[in-house]
């Protein structure tokens, strides 16, 4: 038996920054819940699903897998973002022969969208979101409003296209490493560049303004 670990209580910028002890608490609950029946009921492999936010928030350029553990995430995510290292952490005692020897590993997908999205402003990510933001907008004749300067680069990946890599995963990948699952550095949209092709593309004919007194 294989298993594909995605169950998390997750949410957008706004609510981890007012959830971080919650989004701890139950997300470890959730990990240590799946691992241990995964062990007791001798799972053949696992994949969990980790998330970009578990990087250090001061890190150098680009990004990769051996850097996960290298600082503290950044303090808007820390409730959540340090319960998805975590994930590493146990797939890492697991797999020790002499204890257990479980074949546990990770994915760490890039920013996601697609189809059946979260487009909830509170919880959603970030392009279904400024979808909904911008759809509101349209809808009371308002200008858009983004927070932060708009300048932060963002990668960002089909969920169906995340699907088959998550397949081509469990099938071929037999590390115990997490694994990134993204589009290259040259792809990479700044906040700025979403926010105006998504109003580009709903014919929204407002302003789009940048609160940068707000973290974004």
């Amino acid at each position: 038996m294989y298993l594909l670990k995605t169950p998390c209580i997750v949410g957008g910028l706004f609510s981890n920054l007012k959830y971080k002890v919650e989004f701890f608490r139950e997300n470890i609950l959730i990990n240590d819940n799946v691992m241990e029946c995964c062990r007791i009921y001798k799972v053949e492999k696992l994949v969990s699903c980790l998330s970009t936010c578990i990087f250090p928030d001061k890190t150098t350029y680009p990004i990769d897998e051996t850097m996960v553990h290298n600082g503290p995430p950044h303090t808007s995510n820390e409730g959540y973002a340090y319960a998805k290292r975590m994930i590493d952490v146990l797939n890492r005692c697991y797999k020790v022969p002499d204890e257990y020897g479980c074949n546990f590993t990770s994915v760490i997908p890039t920013n996601i969208y697609g189809k059946g999205d979260n487009f909830s402003i509170d919880n959603g990510h970030v392009l279904p979101g400024l979808i909904h933001k911008c759809y509101k907008a349209k809808q009371a004749g308002e200008d858009l409003h983004v927070w932060g300067t708009g300048s932060p680069l963002r990668q960002f990946i089909y969920n169906v296209d995340l699907g088959a890599l998550m397949i081509w995963t469990m099938r071929n990948y037999h590390e115990v490493d997490p694994i990134i699952l993204s589009v290259g550095e040259e792809d990479e949209v700044s906040i700025a560049d979403a926010a105006k092709m998504i109003a580009s593309a709903m014919n929204f004919e407002g302003n789009v303004v940048f609160d940068t007194d707000k973290v974004a």
